[in-house]
């Protein structure tokens, strides 16, 4: 491609509304333009990455036998009303009526419109296992699109779904999954971890996400230094043991705290550690309010708290609710004389003579031991695991760094085909529920984690994989009758070779053009310039800014070389 005849709007300056490394570049470099917040046009560049990233997609799950369809982005609310995600999926659901008022959501996932497809159209346990995939447009209104194409309202995705006969089949299935997952992110050039996670909003058990590793990142991975254990902050198992101390029991005691609220306010208030402390939260579990308690050096983990209790929904009660319910404010919330239901961290069992509040403005109790002052209805594992805890497989300490979601694999189970009726028939011609999986990749996702782990401060480096071009011919002075049609006759056998050539042809500045080339990214520059008369062409690979001087004839000969 000549460069004159296609856009690649290259900028100068950093937009002003970019947050972070890779949404700068990928906007400077003219990859991408927002037309809206949270929605961007792909324009050829970052389109042709797209694409090559697709292809390595496709080719991994060709290879484990999954199957491509693509299914409508129009979804019935109907389909949606069976599993009860309508109801419950929540403000990021884009809903609409057609002009007949029948609702319609834009797809931001597809398990139900498999669901409803396969159930329709397989009948037979001979027709089993089946894995269906697609890459297509997703929609989620966002409340806060943010850092590009990472939390975007519109969005390009794979999403995979198996169906099985049996959980061993199940199993043997999401192991293939995960292995192509790891070759798709190993041939994209990526530092990526595979954690233990939470299936949020999709349901199922058994699930892992794919992390590549940044700073940027919106999600914390807890990880061993000693092992490979690695999970996502909300899901990594606490395991330590906590030691009761033997000190005397104290009489309960109500002390005025003044406007000290906070954890640390109080504890630096009474000259005591926070461990010490009773933190006591109140929160709306699937509309009921629950009083949440943990130690006061650790904090409430919510995805926990929503699996210990089995619910669909839980969130942080308002303080105009907690005022309500507790009689008092926020800071000075505690158990004693609750009349909600109490759940507790196994950390507070350890508490001896500890301090929280007496629902009571202003007012704290000291000398608090649980079981004689107060009762708990359940205690389980609620909080986040902190750095310097013992590894849930019990082999070094946790440590945490910050990863971008990539992919992500569900085992379903029965959660959709029990709800939607996807049944088949059996051996013995006897009816059984079908057992799902489901896996997504973040195909746009990964042109944030490469630019963000890959790119330097002259800008972007696309790996060989997913580059938008082989290589980058540039023509340093197009008047040049020499240079110019040296480098057409490059260009064209370079084409003829199958190599994707990116020609700089423009009546453009020898400093321009190599600066758009740093900031574009693409492996290899050979540079058509003086020393063409005597036959020599530079070339220069962007990754580690090596430059060598090679004779024509002999450019052919070494390229495959130069890219690898």
């Amino acid at each position: 491609m000549k460069q004159s005849s296609t856009l690649i709007p290259t900028l100068r300056e950093v937009p002003a509304d970019a947050e972070i490394k890779s949404h700068q570049l990928l906007l400077r470099a003219g990859f991408i333009r927002q037309i809206a917040s949270g929605v961007y046009s792909y324009l050829p560049l970052g389109n042709r990455v797209l694409k090559k990233v697709e292809a390595i997609v496709r080719e991994e799950m060709d290879n484990i036998g999954a199957v491509e369809l693509l299914m409508p982005t129009l979804q019935p609310a109907e389909l949606w009303q069976e599993t009860g995600r309508w109801y419950s999926y929540g403000a990021e659901l884009m809903r609409m009526n057609d002009r007949h008022e029948r609702r319609f959501a834009l797809g931001p996932t597809h398990e139900e419109v498999i669901t409803s497809l396969v159930r329709d159209e397989i009948k037979s346990y001979k027709r089993l296992p089946l894995a269906l995939y697609q890459i297509q447009t997703k929609f989620r209104d966002e409340k806060r699109p943010r850092f590009g194409l990472l939390r975007g309202r519109e969005f390009v995705m794979k999403d995979a779904y198996s169906f099985h006969t049996s959980q061993e089949s199940l199993d043997e299935m999401y192991q293939k999954m995960v292995q192509a997952y790891t070759n798709i992110f190993s041939r994209l050039g990526l530092n990526f971890r595979a954690v233990i996670a939470d299936s949020g909003a999709i349901g199922g058990k058994d699930t892992h996400e794919f992390m590549v590793l940044s700073e940027i990142g919106e999600d914390t991975i807890a990880y061993s230094d000693t092992s490979d254990y690695a999970a996502n902050i909300e899901m990594a198992e606490v395991v330590t043991t906590y030691e009761k101390s033997n000190e005397a029991l104290q009489e309960l005691t109500k002390i005025n705290t003044g406007n000290h609220k906070t954890i640390e306010e109080v504890a630096t208030f009474l000259q005591v550690t926070r461990e010490k402390l009773i933190k006591s939260l109140l929160f709306v579990v699937d509309e009921e309010y629950v009083l949440v308690l943990v130690r006061g050096d650790h904090e409430v983990n919510d995805i926990k708290v929503k699996n210990l209790l089995n619910a669909t929904s839980v969130e942080l009660a308002s303080p105009e609710q907690t005022n309500e319910v507790m009689g008092c404010p926020v800071g000075n919330v505690g158990p004693i004389g609750a009349k909600v239901k109490i759940i507790a961290d196994y950390g507070v069992q350890s508490i001896v003579n500890g301090i929280c509040g007496a629902n009571a403005l202003e007012i704290h109790y000291t000398g608090v031991n649980p079981t004689r002052d107060f009762s708990v209805d359940q205690y389980g594992d609620i909080r986040f695991i902190q750095e310097g805890d013992p590894s849930p497989d019990g082999k070094g300490r946790i440590l945490f760094a910050k990863g971008i979601e990539v992919g992500h694999v569900f085992k379903l189970g029965t959660r959709y085909s029990e709800a939607m009726n996807a049944v088949y028939l059996d051996e013995n011609g006897r009816s059984q529920t079908m057992i799902m999986g489901c896996y997504g990749i973040g195909i746009s996702r990964v042109l944030t984690a490469v630019a963000e782990q890959l790119a330097d401060d002259k800008g972007l480096i696309w790996p060989s994989s997913i580059t938008p071009y082989d290589v980058h011919v540039i023509v340093v002075n197009m008047k040049d009758e020499a240079q110019k049609n040296a480098g057409l006759n490059l260009y064209d056998k370079l084409k003829q070779e199958r190599y994707d050539i990116l020609l700089d042809d423009r009546q453009e500045r020898a400093g321009v053009k190599f600066a758009d080339s740093d900031l574009i990214g693409i492996p290899v520059r050979v540079v058509v310039g003086k020393r063409v008369s005597e036959g020599i062409v530079e070339v220069k690979i962007r990754k580690t800014g090596e430059t060598i001087e090679l004779p024509i004839e002999q450019l052919l000969s070494e390229l495959p070389n130069v890219i690898k």
